[in-house]
């Protein structure tokens, strides 16, 4: 059964892009026309308004003893083909084509990096959420840190967090909110979605690839940090020693109407070999 969600607003609308330049490289995050940017303006009303601590810690509860599903990397790609997107009828291809045009394209770019390839391959896997009932809040769009006050690069930052309750709340409504200068990005509750959830998945099926990788996966919607500049001061030494890693990971993660599909079937036994060498196997999700 196929089941609908809107476009990702990470990859629809993106206000610190400029247009033009976006345009060049056939970027989806800069649309602005009326009815598409009043349904990620919602989108992103209701995930400011219902992200907070309480609400990410009820998910790693709920989500984190990875008893959802059985399936092994491959298995969950083809599932992503079970998201459809029906208000964009220019895609009528599967979901899971982008995955594989964002490894092929790090894999011409990066050719040494096996890991980095199979990074590609996996950073969208989390949007199985999705399928698992969640709503589009709680699995795409940028992320951000609860429990401080949001920064200035946060998208609509300024008019979509009123009805938080946390930032009525004096703990987690100051610049540093629950957390002490530069305590590092791994003491920081994030804001829940598909990176969080497949950071957390690969972390509790002992994925054996490398840092870096682990920090591609949990980041790469956190554009207020990788390009916003901001958060900064809630960073350690190894954050800002990751950033450039997980920037340039963030230039194959564009979501483009490419005319040249990969062939899917020529491709799987490659990737096929890097399941098996980093996460082999019938994984918990």
């Amino acid at each position: 059964m196929k089941v609908a969600v809107g476009p990702d607003p990470s990859l629809v609308y993106r206000p610190d892009v400029d247009p033009e330049a976006a345009k060049d490289k056939g970027s989806f995050r800069n649309y602005t026309s009326g009815p598409l940017l009043d349904r990620v303006f919602a989108t992103y009303k209701l995930m400011h308004t219902q992200q907070t601590v309480d609400f990410v810690r009820k998910k790693h509860t709920q989500f984190g003893g990875f008893s959802y599903k059985k399936m092994t990397v491959l298995e969950a790609v083809a599932m992503l083909d079970g998201l459809v997107d029906e208000s964009d009828p220019d895609v009528d291809f599967p979901n899971s084509f982008h995955a594989f045009q964002t490894a092929e394209g790090i894999r011409k770019a990066h050719p040494d990096k096996d890991w980095f390839h199979l990074v590609g391959l996996l950073h969208d896997l989390g949007k199985v959420l999705v399928l698992a009932g969640e709503p589009q809040w709680a699995v795409v769009g940028d992320t951000f840190p609860v429990g401080c006050r949001p920064q200035a690069s946060v998208v609509f930052c300024d008019s979509t967090f009123q009805d938080n309750p946390d930032l009525q709340d004096p703990r987690y409504s100051t610049e540093f909110g629950m957390y002490q200068p530069h305590c590092g990005l791994e003491n920081v509750l994030m804001s829940w979605g598909h990176d969080e959830y497949m950071y957390q998945m690969m972390k509790f099926n002992k994925f054996s690839l490398p840092p870096e990788a682990f920090y591609m996966i949990r980041f790469h919607s956190f554009y207020p940090w990788h390009t916003g500049g901001d958060y900064r001061q809630l960073c350690s030494e190894q954050d800002l020693a990751m950033l450039p890693w997980v920037q340039e990971f963030n230039k194959f993660d564009l979501y483009t109407k490419c005319p040249g599909l990969p062939d899917v079937d020529e491709l799987r036994p490659y990737y096929q070999g890097l399941i098996d060498k980093y996460c082999p196997g019938v994984l918990s999700w």
